[in-house]
């Protein structure tokens, strides 16, 4: 069997064994958008229907009339762009200082720090929820964005990618008279612009997701969000899927339009901060 088939075979099978990955990738997101648009006599028909016998375009507007969604979807944004915004510039900070300076036990540090990632996220609840009373924040934007500003993992990144870029421009800047906050602001922050992109679209996701915490901490629709909000749809007497996956497929529109147009950079990030493969 000559070199060209063998290669040809291999392409054939890596090829293969992807598209029937994507295959069960998206197929629970086709199943989304079809319950979205069926009628609820045939969500649970068997044998199942991909296809709705009737597009019922109108379960969209019935799903958003049905709670005050505007209001989550503001909750959620403004959430999601302020945990956003202040974790770039804690993560910069953090990740500068452990890149780029030197102290007494930096790298014995550095490790205590990513040690923090292994500790489950439920474990910090209870104590965190006793802070925001004792700070009075319940039902407040404090309580759903201050506890968050802060990420090991964006600092690990952002680090990860600062140490790729070389010493001597940095020497070379403090030649020049450059301090070293303007040397990050100036010099590094430009220069970061993927990874930058990448832990903003992390963090977006993980707090336009986020439901725990918010279910606790707020008490009102007014400050709940989009992912409490999609609870609306479930009772005691049972769910309304359609309806759910309606409101659930508007809900995961700003992921997916945030992906598309950054996934260019999101894929750069992630190579250039040494976190492929």
């Amino acid at each position: 069997m000559g070199y060209q088939i063998k290669e040809k075979i291999v392409r054939f099978t890596v090829y293969l064994i992807l598209t029937v990955g994507a295959v069960f990738v998206l197929l629970p997101f086709f199943w989304m958008l079809s319950t979205s648009l069926k009628i609820p006599s045939e969500i649970a028909s068997m044998p199942p229907k991909w296809i709705p016998s009737k597009f019922m375009w109108e379960n969209y507007k019935i799903a958003w009339n049905a709670a005050p969604f505007a209001r989550y979807f503001f909750n959620s944004f403004y959430v999601a762009i302020a945990c956003t915004f202040l974790e770039l510039i804690t993560s910069a900070l953090g990740a500068y200082a452990f890149a780029k300076m030197d102290f007494f036990g930096k790298n014995v540090l550095f490790i205590i720090f990513l040690g923090t990632m292994m500790i489950p996220g439920e474990v910090l609840l209870i104590p965190n929820y006793i802070t925001i009373i004792q700070l009075g924040w319940v039902d407040t934007y404090k309580a759903l964005i201050i506890p968050w500003v802060v990420s090991v993992f964006g600092i690990f990144l952002m680090r990860q990618f600062f140490l790729t870029i070389p010493k001597e421009l940095h020497d070379a800047a403090k030649i020049d008279g450059c301090s070293r906050f303007r040397f990050l602001w100036q010099i590094i922050i430009p220069l970061s612009k993927p990874v930058l992109i990448t832990a903003a679209l992390f963090k977006f996701v993980g707090s336009w997701n986020a439901f725990l915490w918010v279910l606790i901490v707020t008490n009102t629709p007014e400050m709940r969000t989009v992912p409490v909000g999609l609870s609306f749809f479930s009772s005691d007497v049972g769910t309304d899927y359609h309806l759910l996956m309606a409101a659930s497929t508007l809900a995961l529109m700003p992921i997916l339009i945030l992906f598309f147009f950054l996934q260019k950079q999101f894929i750069q990030g992630i190579t250039r901060s040494g976190l492929k493969g």
